[in-house]
């Protein structure tokens, strides 16, 4: 799958190299995804935005200690970044604002992952094939392209007898509001992947997302809540006495369960932890209702 998407990304990849003497080393990434990607190849960043917060959001693969914060996303630490002496900086769209300034510091590659109607496994699979070739890397594709189809049919396997019951993915926001996830999102085709059902069919943004109040929850019938880790103080705690929340049929069901932490804006190895989580959160509580 992956080494397929080669030929699509050769071009731009050829382009860049050509006035490279030799694969890249010291990157800098300015996006978890891209991070966690340099990661899977085993090509660590030299540097990212936001790595104090990565155990909060990421968690897996780890951050090696040595990489260094840039602070913010949209207002990384330029003068930080121009000590580097870096080979490349990775941004997405999202970085669009600031890559005339971080031109100045080191050659900068975009890779487009959540855009307006695309598909975000499929991107991430492309940057993954497009990472390895220009840190050199390459050789390494294929037991990604392994281990990626491993964690989704063994996941697939899991839930064989869950697939007749759809789930609500969310994230809380707060009391009265969830991040609930659909059409666009890297879980959605997650989901899709492994042969689960999405009880949430409304709009969503191009980062696959919709923010709605709880009652808009879509009551669909012998459906389950699935919320993500981490959740806001004392949410948990308010929703317990709230009756908009309590009158919802997976609440009355007892059809509620946590996850922990998965980037949802995340490549590869996002998509990997989010179904290797979900297959067996649904198969323990399965087994604990059973």
């Amino acid at each position: 799958m992956l080494c397929g998407l080669a030929a699509a990304s050769g071009g731009a990849v050829a382009a860049f190299a050509a006035g490279e003497r030799g694969p890249l080393r010291r990157i800098a990434a300015l996006d978890y995804g891209l991070a966690e990607t340099l990661l899977l190849l085993d090509v660590p960043p030299v540097a990212v935005v936001g790595a104090r917060n990565w155990s909060r959001w990421v968690v897996e693969p780890a951050l090696p200690p040595d990489v260094v914060d840039l602070g913010s996303s949209r207002e990384p630490n330029l003068e930080l970044l121009q000590q580097l002496r870096l080979d490349a900086i990775l941004v997405t769209p999202f970085q669009a604002g600031i890559v005339h300034r971080l031109e100045r510091i080191a050659p900068v590659l975009s890779f487009p992952i959540y855009v307006p109607g695309g598909r975000p496994l499929a991107l991430a699979e492309a940057a993954t094939v497009r990472l390895a070739m220009l840190s050199g890397r390459d050789d390494a594709l294929g037991a990604v392209t392994a281990r990626l189809e491993d964690v989704f049919s063994a996941t697939r396997d899991r839930l064989h007898d869950e697939r007749d019951r759809p789930l609500c993915l969310v994230s809380f926001m707060d009391g009265r509001h969830v991040r609930v996830y659909g059409a666009n999102s890297l879980f959605q085709e997650v989901l899709d992947r492994v042969g689960l059902v999405n009880a949430y069919r409304g709009r969503t943004n191009f980062w696959g997302f919709a923010t709605i109040g709880i009652e808009a929850l879509e009551p669909v019938p012998d459906a389950r809540l699935v919320y993500l880790d981490p959740v806001p103080a004392g949410v948990l705690q308010a929703l317990a006495t709230n009756p908009l929340w309590s009158r919802l049929p997976f609440v009355k069901a007892g059809a509620v369960m946590g996850l922990p932490p998965v980037l949802m804006f995340g490549a590869l190895p996002s998509a990997m932890r989010f179904a290797a989580l979900l297959g067996g959160t649904l198969v323990t509580e399965g087994s604990r209702r059973g």
